[in-house]
């Protein structure tokens, strides 16, 4: 084999190797979206529904089901977050509309973001968020305090899946994070 014909060959693997490399790097930033989309379609491991105001028609039904809400922040934001109910007894299928307040409690303007999760993990599914805080990154003054709504409903398929039959309660939990945690200083 000649010294050009090495040093073609190497160059193949080299490029065969970055673009390896790179499409790695691409999948591993594209990751998080694409299993944040595909636990919100499928409600896997808690995950909430995520539909249009105008596709949630539901039918209402007769039975009433708790729902908890649980609220935290990272210890790197400086906010107080929590819902302004604990609990609320809700209709399977009827539209249901919960608070929670947030406030920045630094001397500098910081953006967050919450990631939510539904227990018992197998009613995720059927419990389907209209809208929600948690879509959109929130930025909060220096001393800022800001109601934040959720419109939920639990789908009434909930009620003839025999793997949810004995649930009484169900947890909508947040957590804030700082979008960058590089920006928020103590």
């Amino acid at each position: 084999m000649t010294v050009q014909a090495v040093a073609d060959r190497n160059r193949k693997v080299a490029l065969a190797a970055a673009a390896i490399a790179l499409g790695t790097l691409g999948l591993g930033f594209a990751s998080a979206p694409l299993y944040r989309m595909f636990c919100e379609y499928t409600g896997f491991d808690g995950t909430t529904q995520r539909i249009a105001a105008s596709e949630a028609n539901t039918k209402v039904t007769g039975k009433i089901i708790d729902v908890r809400f649980d609220a935290n922040t990272a210890p790197s934001l400086p906010w107080s977050f929590k819902p302004e109910k604990e609990t609320m007894r809700v209709a399977i299928g009827a539209r249901q509309l919960a608070f929670f307040t947030a406030e920045n409690n630094s001397d500098h303007p910081i953006t967050g973001t919450a990631a939510f999760n539904v227990t018992p993990e197998r009613s995720g599914q059927y419990f389907t968020k209209i809208q929600c805080f948690c879509f959109t990154e929130q930025t909060l003054k220096p001393g800022e305090r800001v109601r934040m709504p959720v419109i939920f409903y639990v789908d009434p398929k909930f009620i003839d899946d025999p793997e949810t039959h004995d649930i009484s309660e169900i947890t909508l939990s947040y957590t804030f994070y700082p979008v960058d945690s590089g920006k928020v200083s103590g």
